[in-house]
């Protein structure tokens, strides 16, 4: 075997031991969760600090400011393409670094920007330009930290493993809600709107500082080979798009509709679904609300493991259609009947089972789309694919669900939402093997032959 074809391999497997794994996946998992705190906390707070950036006057005011959520998801596919290439050229722990570093600045900023009635409209640019760099940032952060936990699973604990990733992604959303609950436990909800909103900014921003520290610690789990063949001219390959688009589409093309309507499912389900419990449980019942949606959601975390695992021993295709057959037959009726729950047992068995479902896609999506492409392109593959699908349909659906309430519309929502969904389904059924050797697979076998040279 030539240098370069063992280059391009990829992982090393003498890294791979189960200990290594762990740490190497807690201290990539502790970065995620950080970063996608940064992400949720703007959507947990958004009605408390909605008035600090828009008149309480404007009626277009909380669209604005889902409008504002949507539109970081317009950068996150130029954020895929930037850190997805720098990742597989320079490798995963360098762009995962630079990331969170972005992340931070961001936090920052958004935690002390004077309001509108300081500066006028100049409050809701700096809002929107922080939450474009965060897109950017974040953008980068799914491709190469699912790239990175997958590549640093030992097999047969791959599934379980790589589920960390959404394991911290949700705690992201976890922790963003955990902040909310201790600061109306503390204080009222005209102070948390006053000023507790930038509290919530602020600890993103802190906590990006110890994991900057963090993953300069962690293993590169790209091999040193793979680096130096990119640096010595393998870069025409590594983290090209050329190469993507032309010799790398189908799997390109897979990632994007397995990503369609996981993301559309997922955003509905945990973005809209804990909204919709706030606007049921308003006014006097607001901590009710956010208790609720502060154990659904913890259930939702603690939920991916055990997807991860039991992929690990059924495969990722019988998750993958299990959530396709329950997020097409359950979508209706969780839109439909979830903003109507007064009780707190009705609303959260609703909201629980639909976490249940969406757990055939979360837990094991990250792992399912690195074993699709070579390590040489799977930062980017990944990354790209996720965010194009990501912005169309994700970051989306917020919107769409507050434009279709607001014109009352929402069974258009709806039919399209599950389309959506269907489509994924149908790709899942007759596109993807449930076993079987892959990328993954393929590449620890070939380090293992050139070590045993």
């Amino acid at each position: 075997m030539t240098s370069a074809s063992s280059a391009a391999s990829g992982i090393d497997p003498s890294r791979n031991s189960l200990k290594r794994s762990i740490s190497n996946t807690l201290k990539g998992s502790a970065g995620n969760l950080v970063e996608w705190y940064d992400v949720y906390v703007y959507s947990v707070f958004a009605s408390y600090f909605e008035s600090k950036f828009f008149s309480p006057e404007d009626k277009n005011a909380t669209l604005m400011v889902w409008a504002i959520f949507a539109t970081t998801f317009l950068m996150r596919p130029i954020g895929a393409w930037f850190f997805g290439r720098y990742a597989d050229r320079h490798g995963r722990r360098a762009a995962l670094t630079l990331s969170v570093t972005l992340m931070a600045v961001c936090s920052f900023g958004i935690a002390i920007v004077p309001t509108a009635a300081t500066i006028g409209v100049g409050a809701a640019v700096v809002l929107v330009l922080a939450r474009l760099l965060q897109g950017f940032a974040t953008g980068g952060e799914y491709g190469a930290s699912a790239t990175y936990m997958s590549e640093a699973a030992v097999p047969g604990h791959r599934g379980l493993l790589s589920s960390f990733h959404y394991v911290t992604l949700v705690g992201g959303h976890v922790l963003a809600q955990l902040t909310l609950f201790l600061l109306l436990t503390f204080f009222s909800k005209e102070h948390v709107s006053e000023w507790g909103w930038r509290l919530g900014f602020a600890i993103g921003g802190v906590s990006a500082i110890v994991v900057f520290w963090l993953r300069r610690t962690m293993d590169e789990s790209l091999s040193h080979e793979a680096i130096e063949d990119a640096k010595a001219g393998g870069a025409r390959k590594s983290g090209s798009l050329k190469e993507l688009f032309v010799n790398q589409w189908k799997p390109l093309l897979l990632c994007f509709l397995i990503t369609a309507g996981g993301t559309l499912a997922f955003y509905t389900y945990s973005v809209t679904g804990p909204k919709m419990i706030q606007t049921a449980f308003a006014g006097d019942d607001v901590m009710k609300g956010t208790t609720l949606n502060l154990l659904a959601l913890t259930v939702l975390m603690l939920l991916q493991p055990v997807g991860g695992w039991l992929s690990d021993i059924i495969g990722r295709k019988s998750l993958l259609v299990f959530f396709g057959v329950g997020s097409v037959a359950y979508t209706w009726y969780l839109i439909t009947a979830l903003p109507q729950q007064t009780t707190f047992g009705s609303a959260f068995a609703i909201l629980v089972i639909g976490f249940v479902i969406l757990t055939g896609y979360t837990s094991i999506n990250a792992v399912v789309k690195a074993e699709l492409f070579p390590s040489y392109i799977r930062a980017l593959g990944v990354g790209l694919g996720y965010a194009l699908a990501n912005s169309a349909f994700g970051g989306t659906a917020p919107l769409l669900y507050q434009w279709a309430k607001s014109a009352k519309q929402m069974d258009t929502f709806i039919i399209y939402a599950t389309a959506v969904m269907f489509v994924s389904l149908l790709v899942y059924v007759f596109f993807l093997k449930n076993k079987g050797e892959n990328w993954l697979d393929h590449e620890r076998a070939m380090h293992a032959r050139v070590g045993k040279r």
